[in-house]
């Protein structure tokens, strides 16, 4: 008999380039687990990997989170600027 399964989304916007993947996994299977197996963290660059800091919906979570059945993961990127400091400078004009 086949083991159930669910279908996820992991998601990744770069720079320069978007990584997006549909993935089957095992019911039980974890954020961590999943991005294994998809092979992305070979495929991202160091600054993304380390440390590495992934969502659901905007929501951070855990390498251990529980996933269910088509939830999309994100893997966020370090900001390139403060948006504070934008807003600030919007305002003011310049």
């Amino acid at each position: 008999m086949p083991e159930p399964h669910i279908t996820v989304e992991i998601v990744h916007a770069g720079v320069d380039r978007c990584w997006r993947c549909k993935l089957d996994v095992a019911v039980g299977s974890t954020v961590g687990q999943a991005l294994e197996v998809s092979g992305v963290l070979v495929e991202l660059p160091a600054d993304v990997v380390q440390p590495l800091r992934v969502g659901i919906y905007a929501h951070p979570v855990r390498l251990d989170r529980v996933l269910r059945d088509g939830e999309r993961i994100e893997i966020y990127r370090s900001l390139t600027f403060d948006p504070m400091a934008a807003r600030r400078r919007r305002a003011s004009g310049l």
